[in-house]
């Protein structure tokens, strides 16, 4: 039913590449969900969903002491026919996706004090892409978002994540029945921030989801995308990209929540990682539940590591509860960068920077074509081709 992993063995030794992977199966977190902070035990480092989580890197977004009292802006462009609102705690709309499944999501939910709601009316087809920029300038903020789209809408979402902050978060996102929502979610902080976020997504009958996380930035960086299905034949991609430099922590944990008949959902991330004591972690988890007939679903992880003194941690999980499905797989698998690529390229006369540079784009591109917007793939390849040239 699930293909094997395919993940080669790593050294054991100082500057080596070392991937973790294990059978069991933990979508289920260890704490029920909630919103009282209350209900989540301090983590101590040893739970499964935190195991890999440098806990010292968070700056007390863990453990109650981070106090909220950073700038943090949030500013929205928005086509004609949106609504853009802010909204006090008490509003109807807020936590609908999901619920904060950690302490750090709960701690968000429990210490924002306004949230934006961008709102799309039923059967309103968006030309332009709704922008969402969200800039720090120092300190530690708790933030709310919510994207919601009436019956039949479809519209684009980009979200860019910048500056200085200590930021954890809960983002949502509502897709009515037969709408259709694209997001990409950029984080491009600075060199110190820690950004930790969960992203639930709650797709209507025949609803079509897809999502593209893009991480290059910050010191600790830790994304949870959740989604779940408020009906039949709701649709859910999640593809994502990621470059982990000397130094960071990159985590991506992912839940796809099979619990209603006839979905589908395609998950894909690939990252490359570089320098000394890089980490980049991936945790994909696909649920089928026993009413979920008719579920068809895939996930893919691939790491490309560029140096030695990096570590990959790549972990896809699936759980089936039924047998009456399409199908279901899962595959994973991280490598060093391929010296025999880069030596043909090099005796056709490439440059060894030049010839890297392709090699690198080239692992990426089938992800950022999927994005759509050729503003933002062209801003993501400058990226890449940026960290590259960083390294030489």
């Amino acid at each position: 039913m699930a293909e094997a992993q395919n993940i080669p063995a790593g050294s054991t030794t100082a500057g080596s590449i070392a991937v973790a992977a294990e059978s069991t199966v933990a979508t289920r977190m260890s704490a029920p969900p909630s919103f009282d902070v209350a209900d989540f035990p301090v983590p101590h480092g040893r739970e499964e969903e935190w195991r890999f989580t440098p806990l010292d890197r968070l700056r007390g977004l863990h453990d109650g002491s981070a106090e909220a009292g950073g700038v943090l802006t949030v500013e929205v462009i928005a086509p004609e026919g949106v609504t853009v609102e802010t909204v006090d705690r008490g509003d109807a709309r807020l936590g609908r996706a999901g619920t904060p499944v950690d302490r750090v999501a709960a701690q968000a939910y429990s210490s924002f004090e306004k949230a934006s709601v961008v709102s799309v009316p039923k059967e309103t087809v968006l030309d332009e892409p709704i922008r969402i920029a969200v800039h720090g300038d120092g300190g530690t903020a708790f933030g709310h978002q919510v994207v919601e789209l009436g019956a039949f809408a479809e519209a684009v979402v980009v979200i860019d994540h910048t500056g200085d902050a200590v930021l954890a978060a809960n983002v949502d996102y509502v897709l009515g029945d037969g709408a259709k929502l694209t997001v990409v979610s950029v984080q491009d902080w600075d060199d110190n921030a820690v950004h930790v976020a969960q992203h639930n997504a709650l797709v209507g009958r025949d609803a079509s989801f897809k999502s593209v996380t893009v991480t290059f930035g910050g010191d600790l960086v830790r994304i949870h995308p959740r989604v779940q299905y408020a009906g039949p034949g709701g649709e859910a991609e999640l593809f994502g990209l990621y470059f982990t430099d000397q130094g960071q922590h990159q985590e991506h944990r992912l839940l796809v929540d099979h619990n209603a008949p006839h979905c589908r959902s395609n998950v894909a991330f690939k990252g490359a990682l570089q320098g000394q004591d890089a980490h980049a972690v991936w945790i994909g988890d696909v649920l089928i539940r026993v009413g979920a007939e008719g579920t068809d679903t895939y996930e893919l992880n691939r790491n490309l590591v560029l140096t030695d003194g990096a570590r990959v941690d790549s972990v896809p999980n699936l759980e089936i509860e039924t047998g009456e499905i399409v199908g279901a797989g899962h595959a994973s698998a991280t490598g060093r960068f391929d010296d025999e690529q880069l030596f043909y390229l090099q005796s056709r006369g490439m440059p060894a920077d030049e010839a890297r540079r392709l090699v690198v784009r080239g692992f990426f591109a089938e992800l950022v074509q999927r994005i759509g917007l050729p503003d933002v793939e062209e801003r993501l390849i400058a990226k890449i081709d940026a960290e590259l040239e960083a390294s030489v």
